[in-house]
């Protein structure tokens, strides 16, 4: 008998070769699909008839779900465990008909309430409560949200961490029940790895910072003074970071006594520490202001849990390598190899012993989109043969599939993955 996909994944995070290189599409928000892509490979794949729709499950990115079927039509390995409220502060529930500028149709949860500019711009506003100021931004045409900054006054004298920690709170019984009830089902249900996010440990992620989440934001929210304070209110941002931490921490153990063992790897952080040519910040303030939280949250999980740990952070991210291990993750994403010194045959045999690359297995910001299927069948089997070997990989695309992907290449993308893994195109019908 074959290995089951947790197995699989399993195999792939020790460092060991498992039967073919184990699949994630939808594991994460990071690791999804814009839902108008989905939408034409589950049309393609005939899935469903003309005009299904397809559920929004993360709306700030408007990725779309990757349901069993689709799974199971690609031989995909993960699922994902997160928390019940999306980017925007509300739940995924009561479903409602929608449509996307191109036509798409699509399902949006039931608190997803928009409002039109006069430009044709749409605002949409955190927890879905049209009284409060609005925090995204859909431009006319767009495919996505942009976060508008909802940055108070500062006044220096008045500043304090505690503004910066409002969304960082104990996890309630209601949410830990809920947790226990969704991981069990996971692991009941299907055979997948559970890749979960739980919250609560991204330090700085810029994506949080302005949290279109909440209401009313105190503190720093804005992203250019955000980054700006890292230097100019070191102070003020470790003391964010240092009770971020205390609070993760006691949620984690709550929470593990909640999932226990049933989660194979969990998303420790998504912020961003590369540029497409470079480092983003200095390895030195990495090393200063980030590491230490890093290495906390990291000890606690690998001390008490069986979990494997995530780090999302983009571009060139070569720098922070090293670091990155001394810290304690066990898996690199997205695995930008455009980016500058992200050759993928360095990273693996510097690395490949030490890093699990979770992605890298296509390029989205050119190759996807612009290429023809030849060039994605061609960049898709290279991946394979070198992050693949030994180990050690879980198959990704670099960051979320995005709209406006050629359907013939998404087709490309995953016939090609299966016939390197020797399975069938599609899996099942």
């Amino acid at each position: 008998m074959g290995l089951t996909s947790r197995q699989r994944v399993q195999m792939a995070l020790s460092h060991q070769e498992p039967d073919y290189v184990p699949l994630d599409l939808g594991g994460s928000a990071v690791t999804g699909m814009h839902v108008s892509s989905v939408y034409l490979l589950r049309q393609a794949l005939g899935l469903d008839p003309p005009g299904t729709p397809v559920k929004v499950v993360e709306p700030y990115q408007m990725l779309g779900e990757i349901d069993e079927r689709l799974q199971a039509a690609l031989g995909v390995d993960v699922v994902p465990l997160g928390r019940r409220k999306n980017m925007f502060g509300f739940e995924n529930k009561n479903w409602k008909p929608w449509q996307l500028w191109d036509g798409t149709p699509v399902l949006v949860p039931g608190d997803f309430n928009t409002e039109p500019e006069p430009n044709g711009d749409l605002l949409m506003y955190p927890e879905g409560d049209k009284s409060a100021p609005p925090s995204g931004r859909m431009p006319k045409n767009g495919f996505y949200f942009d976060t508008i900054i909802r940055q108070e006054p500062i006044d220096e004298e008045k500043l304090n961490p505690e503004d910066n920690l409002e969304e960082f709170t104990p996890i309630d019984d209601d949410e830990l029940q809920w947790l226990a009830t969704e991981a069990d089902r996971l692991y009941r249900e299907t055979d997948k790895a559970i890749l979960a996010n739980f919250g609560g440990t991204a330090f700085g992620d810029i994506a949080l910072v302005p949290a279109p989440f909440l209401k009313h934001p105190k503190g720093i929210r804005n992203v250019a003074e955000w980054y700006m304070s890292t230097v100019t209110r070191f102070d003020y941002v470790w003391k964010v970071f240092e009770r971020q931490c205390e609070i993760g921490i006691a949620n984690l153990k709550k929470i593990y006594e909640a999932v226990g063992d049933r989660v194979t790897a969990v998303f420790i952080t998504g912020t961003d520490f590369g540029q497409q040519h470079g480092p983003f910040i200095s390895p030195q303030t990495y090393r200063r202001l980030f590491k230490p939280f890093h290495q906390r949250v990291n000890a606690w999980v690998h001390e008490n849990t069986p979990w494997k740990t995530f780090i999302h952070s983009c571009g060139s991210v070569v720098a922070f390598l090293d670091d990155f291990i001394e810290a304690g993750f066990d898996i690199l994403n997205p695995v930008q190899c455009s980016a500058a010194g992200m050759d993928p045959r360095m990273l693996k045999e510097k690395y490949g012993d030490r890093l699990v690359f979770w992605g890298g297995g296509v390029d989205t910001q050119k190759t996807l989109p612009f290429g023809t299927p030849d060039d994605v069948r061609r960049e898709v089997r290279e991946r394979i043969e070198i992050f693949g070997r030994g180990g050690g990989f879980v198959f990704n695309t670099v960051h979320n599939v995005q709209a406006r992907v050629p359907v013939e290449n998404l087709l490309a993308l995953y016939e090609t993955v299966n016939q390197c893994r020797g399975l069938p195109f599609p899996v099942t019908r």
